[in-house]
């Protein structure tokens, strides 16, 4: 939610300056959100393996699956942000 108000606000800025920082901001925001993402996925995974190692097959798939997941809404944050800057 935070990202999609600073990406309206980069699009809606007066000022260029402002526009750019935001955009920035919020596909630098999409990347560290997906870097904690992942992290708490790979986290828990393990968490999971360690509780159930005949279930380590499944818990990977799942693993992967939301992992991929969260970096494609990451990407697609990022790419809109930078279009916001190229675009302008």
């Amino acid at each position: 939610m935070l990202l999609s108000m600073l990406l309206d606000a980069a699009v809606s800025g007066a000022n260029v300056g402002i526009g750019y920082g935001l955009a920035g901001l919020g596909a630098g925001m999409a990347a560290i959100g997906a870097g904690l993402g992942i992290g708490r996925i790979g986290g828990s995974a393990l968490e999971a393996i360690a509780r159930q190692p005949e279930a380590i097959g499944d818990i990977r798939s799942n693993m992967i699956l939301a992992a991929a997941l969260v970096e494609g809404a990451a990407f697609f944050a990022m790419v809109i942000g930078l279009l916001v800057i190229f675009l302008k």
